[in-house]
């Protein structure tokens, strides 16, 4: 599970003069969510804002749970664990703010990118070498393949 705003991009949310909203999304950081999917691991994300442009990435990536306006995540969460059947154990969650706080607390894996406040870092059983829309997703999906042996399997979709 991820966070979008400081996690999925770098935090910055650009409105032009006609009210549009756009969001700058890494390349690789896609990419990394696709292996990820391709493998068999279910990626989400939650984020309290809503966007369009979100939903629109998520459907590019072939992501299924998206959730959006969320207020309270950990309620979130909870319908998501209902929802896969998965426990705490089995999910990770990337986060870089204080509205990621209850849910790092609770997962099984919990992330945070380089550019984190420093609670979510103190809180975090790993921190990302990389910086929130900047590989920090990538680096995090090579990392959970790598530890499910799944890396070979991933390259393996290209040959």
């Amino acid at each position: 599970m991820l966070d979008v705003d400081g996690v999925l991009t770098d935090g910055g949310i650009v409105i032009d003069n006609h009210g549009v909203e756009t969001k700058r999304f890494d390349v690789h950081d896609g990419q990394g969510i696709t292996l990820l999917i391709r493998c068999g691991v279910m990626v989400g994300f939650i984020t309290s804002r809503r966007s369009n442009i979100v939903s629109r990435r998520a459907h590019e990536l072939g992501v299924k749970l998206v959730y959006q306006g969320v207020q309270h995540k950990a309620d979130v969460y909870d319908a998501i664990r209902r929802k896969t059947g998965l426990t705490d154990e089995q999910i990770a969650y990337a986060g870089d703010d204080l509205a990621d706080l209850a849910l790092l607390q609770r997962v099984g894996f919990a992330v945070g990118v380089r550019d984190s406040v420093p609670e979510i870092e103190q809180k975090a059983d790993y921190v990302t070498r990389a910086k929130g829309g900047h590989g920090a997703v990538r680096e995090i999906s090579e990392l959970l393949l790598k530890a499910q042996h799944g890396w070979k399997k991933a390259l393996d979709t290209y040959f």
